[in-house]
């Protein structure tokens, strides 16, 4: 069975930071595409950064160079390092891992970022 559990959300002033985490059981991450979404309030969940097999990363525009994604192969835990948060990155981060027409997500952790 496979689970990915997110945590480190939380409150925080505008210009600070957060680090997700989201550990997984059941796959091994370095064989999967691992992302990270959020879905603010009355929006739709959007893609916020990926790191794929080779170690490659992508980002959304809105966060690239504020945000990274890392992975730790040998814990199967993917992070994101969120700095310079602005109030508009407030929203539920999710957790993702894809492969091939496998996908599955985390239960999310909440981010809220204060002005």
């Amino acid at each position: 069975q496979v689970q990915l559990v997110e945590s480190g959300g939380g409150l925080v002033q505008a210009g600070g930071s957060l680090r997700l985490s989201c550990a997984a059981s059941g796959i091994i991450v370095s064989r999967y595409t691992m992302g990270w979404y959020r879905q603010a309030p009355g929006k739709q969940r959007e893609w916020v950064a990926l790191i794929i097999r080779d170690g490659s990363t992508n980002y959304a525009d809105s966060v690239k160079g504020r945000f990274t994604i890392s992975r730790d192969n040998a814990k199967d835990t993917v992070y994101l390092q969120m700095n310079s948060l602005k109030p508009e990155d407030t929203g539920v981060y999710y957790c993702n891992a894809q492969r091939g027409i496998s996908t599955y997500w985390g239960q999310g952790t909440q981010v809220t970022v204060s002005s």
